[in-house]
């Protein structure tokens, strides 16, 4: 048995918290550089406004609207989901993080009325963070994704479900024909796994409803697409085939990119951004205990802009797979001065890590560059302390200065404060 705990419009919730004034007008929370909606609030939805909206096309379409933008606060985002997470996971002794809004809770063993515990657990986080969520319990995860979906669409879109399933939805504790009812009620796109070609696939055999989807023979469903729509077949058959996964797999590629808040034109500045991208690449590298063997690196203009277009990038393989930031910065730096061009405004660049393996199975012993320190140590504590002391207080020389001195830095100009992570933006009440 498993439920899944997902935040609702997390990002607009998370602001909220701090700014009861946002409650019951339209709001957007901005991608970086404030270019498109990332986050919708309902009443921004009502209007119209789709996830990826472009900022500057907000702006034009509803003029008189009332909308509410703002840059995005991933600091306050980040550390509202681990308080989040923290209250989630006492609904089950066995949790699975799925993204900054979502997790997965194993409900085995767990007595008693689950939905009680749930609507406990939902109590909980409204009442001591201040965000609302939705609940839902299956047998198998696929289940619990739909049984959540169904919980927060009952409250969202009243009659598309039973309104006693708003909130926290139980679809293990239905009967087999109310079950079948929510199944029938559901188009098939909306099911856990089943992308928009596949969606598009379906339809075209018949197949519109997770009814129907679930009443498919998972043998010929393997054969016709795949093992992983096989997968989703069964688990909304009942049958678990998607186990929790306490510890995230490791990533096969680490990337950094940002748009700039200005257009660059000059190579020194590109160097410093490019340096930047690597070192925080280079650190996430390490978090999971990887190596790379190359990186690639990218810088193209804006496909927006009116001017001259250019695009390029170029992989540099390193003399052996590593983990140093200096070493993966030079690379980066290579990279960069191969493909770049003068006489462009460059719009964005980025950096990506590739070819990642193991630190630990590394070969030393047959290796030409034996001799190459890899200077664990003093990544360890560089790590350390930007950990402690805050991200860029050490940096490499080619990073260039602090990035309060950045020009080219990413624009957000309707950020909100840290409230919970810097001392400066604690809200103060005075009485």
């Amino acid at each position: 048995m498993y439920a899944l705990v997902d935040g609702n419009n997390f990002y607009v919730s998370c602001e909220r918290v701090f700014r009861p004034s946002l409650e019951g007008h339209p709001v957007v929370v901005l991608s970086n550089n404030d270019g498109c909606a990332i986050a919708r609030s309902d009443e921004a939805k009502a209007l119209g406004i789709k996830m990826g909206h472009p900022f500057f096309k907000i702006r034009k379409e509803f003029p008189n609207a009332g909308i509410i933008a703002l840059s995005a606060n991933f600091v306050l985002y980040g550390d509202m989901s681990s308080r989040m997470m923290g209250i989630a996971a006492a609904l089950g002794p066995n949790q699975e993080i799925y993204s900054i809004d979502e997790c997965f809770v194993g409900l085995d063993g767990v007595g008693g009325d689950l939905v009680r515990r749930a609507h406990a657990i939902r109590n909980r986080l409204q009442c001591w963070l201040g965000l609302p969520a939705g609940i839902g319990i299956g047998q198998t995860k696929t289940l619990a994704k739909l049984a959540n979906h169904v919980a927060k669409s009952a409250v969202r879109k009243p009659g598309s479900y039973p309104e006693d399933l708003g909130y926290v939805c139980n679809l293990a504790g239905l009967p087999a024909s109310d079950l079948d009812a929510v199944l029938a009620a559901t188009p098939v796109g909306d099911i856990w796994g089943v992308g928009r070609k596949i969606n598009k696939q379906l339809e075209e055999m018949g197949v519109t409803t997770a009814l129907q989807l679930a009443n498919l023979e998972p043998s010929l469903v393997r054969k016709r697409w795949s093992v992983v729509l096989e997968r989703t077949v069964r688990e909304l058959q009942g049958q678990p085939c998607i186990g929790l996964d306490d510890t995230p797999p490791d990533k096969q590629q680490i990337a950094c990119t940002r748009s700039f808040g200005r257009r660059i034109t000059d190579l020194p500045s590109l160097e410093e951004a490019v340096s930047l991208f690597a070192s925080r690449a280079a650190e996430k590298l390490r978090k999971q205990d990887g190596v790379a063997a190359q990186v690639l690196v990218f810088i193209h203009t804006s496909p927006f802009s009116d001017g001259k277009q250019y695009a390029n990038s170029a992989t540099v393989r390193l003399l052996r797979p590593s983990s140093d930031t200096l070493r993966i910065a030079q690379g980066a730096v290579k990279g960069l001065r191969s493909i770049y061009k003068p006489g462009f405004d460059y719009a964005k660049a980025g950096v990506m890590l590739l070819d990642i393996g193991s630190a630990g199975v590394v070969q030393g012993e047959l290796d030409l560059f034996a001799d190459m320190e890899e200077r664990t140590d003093l990544m360890s504590a560089i790590d350390g302390i930007n950990a402690k002391f805050g991200r860029g207080s050490i940096r490499v020389a080619s990073a260039g200065a602090g990035e309060q001195k950045r020009e080219w830095q990413m624009r957000q100009e309707l950020r909100t404060p840290r409230y919970t992570t810097n001392l400066a933006d604690i809200p103060i009440a005075r009485a």
